[in-house]
C-alpha cells in the first residue's frame, strides 16, 4: 500500500512539472554553424543517455550533439557542439562535474557540465568510439574504439594523458563499463566479455555464451549490478545475460523479439531494464531472472535505457524521435521530449515560402514546419514504409510524397487540409523521386524498377511510362517550359534521359551517372551531380563543362531562382554554392554532421535549407536578390574554372608514361554499386599515387568478414565493373552473409577511408 501511495505521489509530482509540449527558449538558434539562420530538429538519437548523478539532468547522446534536459521541467537547456560527426557514447563522472563523450569523429571530448564549455580533447582513437566509463572515483575514464582501431583505453582525467599502453583487440570492441569498486574493467568484443585488471592490464575472466551460432551473440551493452557481483549484457539475438562475475556462470532472459540494444540496473540492482529493436521496453527481477512488464509507448526500436540515481524515472530513447520518461516504481509513462527525429531523405519549399516539408527513409512521415517561427505545423501520416521524396505542386494546393521499399506508393495531399486525396499505384520498387509539371497537373516519378511514369494528379490516370533505363532511376525534373522531362540513374545506368513530353519520345541521352538533377530557371543548362557537378547545354545536349571540389559523392543540386547560384551537398558533410554566370565557386557551408542528402531554395532565394543524414535541417541566409535583376543570360555562361575531359570523376592530371590516363589530385573511397544490393557489388576508387591496395569488409559489429587484397595498383581512377574492386557477397569461407549493414575499409600506403553498404535479400 505504501509502495503504491509512493508511486502516486510521485506520478502527481512529475507530471505536474512536466510539459508534454516543451516550448524552452528557442534552441533552433543553439550553436548555429557560421551563416545559418535556424536548426530544425534536434537530431537523431546515435548514442545512449544518462543521467546526472543528482538525478537532475538527463544528457542525450545525439547526431548533432549532446543535448541536455532539466529532469523537473522536462526542458532542454543547452547543446554541446564540437564533436565534427555522431556522438555515441556519454557518461558522467561519478560526482557530475564532468561529461565525456566519444564519436565517430574518432575523439573522445570532457565537459564542463555547470558551464557546458568544452575542457579538453583526447585524441589517439583511430575509428569510432564505441564506449566511454569513469572509474568510480572519477580519475579514470576508459573509452573504447572498433573496426580499424580496436583497443581500449584508459585516461588520467586530470591530465588527458593516456595511463600506460592500450589493451589492444583481435577484433573491434563494442563496450566497456567500470566495475562499481573500481577493481576490474568490463569490455566486450566479438561476443565475448573480457575482465580486466585496471592497474596490471591482466585478463582476470572471460565469459562466454555457448551457443551453436556465434554471429548472433554480438553484445550492444553491458553493465555492473550497483554491488559487482552481477554483469548485464544485451545481445542482437534477442536475449539477455545476467553473469555471476565470481562463478562466470549466465542466466538467460527471453521475451525480446529484436536486437536488444542496452540494458540497465536499478540503483538497489534489483530492477533490470532492457531496449530492444522491437520497440518494447522489458522490466526484468534482477535477482530471480523473471519477467515483471513490458513499457510499450515507443514506436520503433528502443537503443538506450537509463534508470535515474535516485530510482524514481527509467528513461527511454526510440529511432522514432523520441525520449520517454516512465515512472519507476508504477511504469506509467510521464512525459515525452521530442525533436529527435529520423534521417532526413527529402525537403521542398511550398511556393509561398511560407512552410517547408520534410521527409526520411527511415519514417513513414511527412512533416511540415513553419518558415518564420521554425515550429511544427502538421505532421501526415498514411505511408506504411519510409519515404524518399516529396514535392509541392506551383499552385501550391498539392503536395505529393513516395517511397516505400515494400510498398512504393505515391501519395496526394490536400495542402490546406492535410488530407490524403489520393495514392497512386504502379511502380513495384521504391519510389526514388517525384516532381510536378509547372502548370500542376502532371507528376512524374522515377523508381528502382527502372521505370519513369506520368500522371494526372487530378484523376490518378497513368498517363505514360518511359522505359530505356537500364538501372535503378533516382532522380526526376520538368523542365520550365514542362516541355521536357528528365530521369537520371547512377551506378548501374550512367545516364541522365531526356524525354519529349508532347510525343511522350525519348529525345537525347546524356553519359553520365548522377544522383540529382535541376534545371536552370530558364531552361537553357541542367546540372547533374555524381562524384563533381555537370553542366550540359539543354538545345545541343553537349557538356558545358563541371564543377569540382566535393571531396565526396554529391547528392543534390539546385539553381537559385534568379539562376545565378547553382547549390550541391554531398557526402562530404558539406554545401557549395556556385557563381554559374561565371563558373566559379562562391563559398563552402559546414555545420552538418552527416551527409546532406537534400537541399532547396526559398522561391525569394532568401534561404538556402538543407537536410542531413544527421536529422537535422539547416536554413542558410542568401544574400538578397532581386529576381528582376539584369542578369547576364545563361547562355554567355563563362566556364573559366572548369574542366573540360572525358572521364568526370578524375582531374586532369596526364600520366607521362600513358597520356591517355588522367590521373586524381586525391585518393577517394567511391560509393558502391548497386547499393543497397543482393548479392554482389562493386567498388570503385581513385588513386593519387601508386599504392598497395586493400579493401577490408567488417559487419556491423565490427567483425571482419572478408579481406579482398588487391595487391600493387597504379595511380588513377578504378571504376568501371572492370577495374574496381568486386565482392560477391560471401565471408572468407565462401559462405553468404546474412542481410544487413556493411563498412568497406579501403586502405592504399597512408590513405584510408571507410563508407558503408547494404546488402537486402
Amino acid at each position: 500500500m505504501k509502495t503504491m501511495q509512493l508511486s502516486i505521489v510521485i506520478l502527481l509530482l512529475i507530471s505536474n512539472l512536466f510539459s508534454l509540449s516543451i516550448s524552452a527558449a528557442n534552441y533552433t538558434q543553439w550553436h548555429l554553424p557560421e551563416g545559418a539562420i535556424a536548426r530544425i530538429g534536434k537530431g537523431q538519437v546515435s548514442g545512449n543517455i544518462a543521467f546526472s548523478p543528482d538525478s537532475h539532468l538527463l544528457a542525450v547522446a545525439s547526431t548533432t550533439g549532446i543535448w541536455m534536459y532539466d529532469v523537473h521541467s522536462g526542458e532542454q537547456i543547452n547543446l554541446l557542439t564540437g564533436h565534427t560527426d555522431f556522438v555515441r557514447c556519454i557518461a558522467f563522472s561519478p560526482d557530475g562535474s564532468l561529461l565525456a563523450s566519444g564519436s565517430n569523429d574518432h575523439t573522445v571530448r570532457l565537459w564542463d557540465v555547470a558551464t557546458g564549455r568544452h575542457k579538453m580533447t583526447l585524441t589517439g582513437h583511430t575509428s569510432l568510439i564505441s564506449g566511454v566509463a569513469f572509474s568510480p572515483d572519477g580519475r579514470t575514464l576508459a573509452s573504447s574504439s572498433k573496426y580499424r582501431d580496436n583497443r581500449l583505453n584508459l585516461w588520467d582525467v586530470a591530465t588527458g594523458e593516456l595511463k600506460g599502453a592500450p589493451i589492444k583487440y583481435a577484433e573491434t570492441v563494442d563496450c566497456v563499463a567500470f566495475g562499481p569498486n573500481g577493481d576490474v574493467i568490463a569490455s566486450v568484443s566479438s561476443g565475448i566479455v573480457h575482465l580486466w585488471d585496471p592497474v596490471s592490464r591482466e585478463l582476470k575472466a572471460t565469459f562466454t555464451r555457448d551457443i551453436e551460432d556465434e554471429h548472433t551473440d554480438h553484445i550492444y551493452s553491458i553493465t555492473f549490478n550497483p554491488d559487482g557481483s552481477t554483469l548485464a549484457t544485451a545481445y542482437w539475438n534477442d536475449t539477455v545475460s545476467l553473469w555471476n562475475v565470481a562463478t562466470g556462470k549466465h542466466t538467460t532472459l527471453t521475451g525480446h523479439t529484436a536486437d536488444v540494444r542496452s540494458v540497465a540496473f536499478n540503483p538497489k540492482g534489483k530492477m533490470l531494464a532492457s531496449g530492444s529493436e522491437d520497440g518494447t521496453v522489458c522490466l526484468w527481477d534482477a535477482i530471480s531472472g523473471t519477467y515483471i512488464t513490458t513499457l510499450m509507448e515507443h514506436t520503433r526500436g528502443v537503443t538506450s535505457v537509463a534508470f535515474s540515481p535516485n530510482g524514481y524515472l527509467l528513461a527511454s530513447a526510440s529511432w522514432d524521435g523520441t525520449v520517454r520518461l516512465w515512472d519507476a516504481v508504477s511504469y506509467h509513462p510521464i512525459a515525452k521530449l521530442t525533436g529527435h527525429i529520423s534521417n532526413t531523405d527529402a525537403i521542398a519549399f511550398s511556393p509561398d515560402g511560407q512552410t517547408l516539408a520534410g521527409v526520411g527513409g527511415e519514417s513513414k512521415n511527412v512533416y511540415l514546419w513553419d518558415v518564420v517561427s521554425r515550429k511544427s505545423k502538421a505532421v501526415l501520416t498514411g505511408h506504411t514504409d519510409g519515404i524518399a521524396s516529396i514535392a509541392f505542386s506551383l499552385d501550391g494546393k498539392t503536395l505529393a510524397s513516395g517511397g516505400g521499399f515494400d510498398n512504393p506508393t505515391i501519395q496526394i495531399w490536400d495542402t490546406v487540409s492535410g488530407k490524403r486525396t489520393a495514392t497512386f499505384t504502379g511502380h513495384t520498387r521504391n519510389v526514388n523521386s517525384i516532381a510536378f509539371s509547372p502548370d500542376s497537373h502532371l507528376l512524374a516519378s522515377v523508381s528502382d524498377d527502372e521505370k519513369v511514369c506520368l500522371w494526372d494528379v487530378a484523376t490518378g490516370y497513368h498517363h505514360a511510362t518511359f522505359t530505356g533505363h537500364t538501372g535503378d532511376v533516382v532522380t526526376v525534373a520538368f523542365s520550365p517550359d514542362g516541355k521536357t522531362l528528365a530521369s537520371g540513374g547512377n551506378r548501374n545506368d550512367p545516364t541522365v534521359q531526356l524525354w519529349d513530353l508532347s510525343t511522350k519520345q525519348h529525345k537525347v541521352t546524356l553519359r553520365g551517372s548522377t544522383n540529382s538533377i535541376a534545371f536552370s530557371p530558364d531552361g537553357q543548362l541542367l546540372a547533374s551531380g555524381w562524384i563533381d557537378i555537370s553542366l550540359w547545354d539543354i538545345e545541343s545536349g553537349t557538356l558545358k563543362g563541371t564543377l569540382e571540389g566535393h571531396t565526396q559523392e554529391v547528392r543534390s543540386v539546385a539553381f537559385s531562382p534568379n539562376g545565378r547560384i547553382l547549390a550541391s551537398g554531398g557526402w562530404d558533410k558539406t554545401i557549395r554554392l556556385w557563381d554559374i554566370t561565371e563558373g566559379t565557386h562562391i563559398t563552402t557551408l559546414t555545420g552538418h554532421n552527416s551527409t546532406v542528402r537534400s537541399i532547396a531554395f526559398s522561391p525569394d532565394g532568401r534561404i538556402l535549407a538543407s537536410a542531413s543524414w544527421d536529422s537535422t535541417i539547416l536554413l542558410w541566409q542568401m544574400p538578397p536578390i532581386s529576381t528582376k535583376a539584369a542578369l547576364a543570360p545563361i547562355h554567355t555562361t563563362r566556364f573559366t574554372n572548369l574542366q573540360r575531359h572525358e572521364d568526370l570523376n578524375s582531374s586532369p592530371v596526364v600520366n607521362s608514361q600513358n597520356p591517355a590516363i588522367l590521373i586524381p589530385n586525391h585518393s577517394r573511397l567511391l560509393p558502391n554499386y548497386p547499393n543497397p544490393f543482393n548479392p554482389e557489388t562493386w567498388i570503385p576508387y581513385q588513386l593519387a599515387k601508386p599504392a598497395n591496395v586493400t579493401i577490408s569488409i567488417y559487419a556491423a559489429d565490427g567483425k571482419l568478414v572478408r579481406t579482398l587484397a588487391l595487391g600493387q595498383q597504379a595511380a588513377g581512377t578504378y571504376q568501371s565493373r572492370k577495374r574496381a574492386a568486386y565482392w560477391d557477397g560471401r565471408n572468407a569461407v565462401g559462405e553468404p552473409v546474412a542481410s544487413g549493414v556493411y563498412f568497406c575499409t579501403l586502405t592504399a600506403g597512408e590513405f584510408a577511408a571507410t563508407q558503408r553498404m547494404v546488402i537486402q535479400k
